[in-house]
């Protein structure tokens, strides 16, 4: 069983709810826009830390993230990609590696819009954890945690604040 930590679209400013929030976590992912190198470095002294950049990451953070992420959790095969979309408008690229990879969770940020959606024609769960960040346009800061034990992906608990 593995809990999982997950928040975006950081763009500089660190939440420091992040300390309770996963404090039960194994692991943290971070779905892009970190916004500069030192975000990801507090998270990861603090957590192992999985991570795509994400459009206004600079090369501090593009040297130590890919594009796009693809891994396995327990027996979950997971996808990271920033810009991605949600199930019936996904992005192209994104399109493309879910029809070829058929992972059980597809991972996005970019909207700073909280989603958890279940695509019946992909088979996967769809989370954006939205944005835990100072900037943009979200009055809310979102995070969200969850467990991957063997298949099942469950106790999806989100965390919110007014910004």
């Amino acid at each position: 069983m593995t809990r999982i930590g997950l928040l975006s679209d950081t763009h500089g400013s660190f939440p420091e709810q992040v300390f309770h929030f996963f404090k039960d976590c194994n692991e943290i992912w971070h779905c892009g826009d970190f916004g500069n190198i030192n975000v990801a470095n507090r998270l990861q002294e603090f957590k192992p830390l999985r991570g795509v950049y994400g459009n206004i990451d600079g090369q501090d953070v593009r040297l130590v993230f890919p594009e796009t992420q693809l891994f396995v959790i327990e027996q979950v095969r997971v996808l990271m990609i920033h810009i991605g979309g949600y199930p019936g408008r996904y992005r192209w690229e994104a399109r493309e590696i879910i029809q070829r990879e058929k992972p059980g969770l597809f991972i996005s940020g970019h909207s700073h819009i909280l989603k958890v959606m279940y695509d019946q024609k992909n088979e996967l769960l769809h989370i954006n954890p939205g944005a835990a960040g100072k900037y943009g346009l979200h009055h809310v800061i979102t995070m969200v945690r969850f467990t991957i034990d063997v298949i099942e992906i469950k106790d999806l608990e989100i965390f919110e604040k007014e910004r």
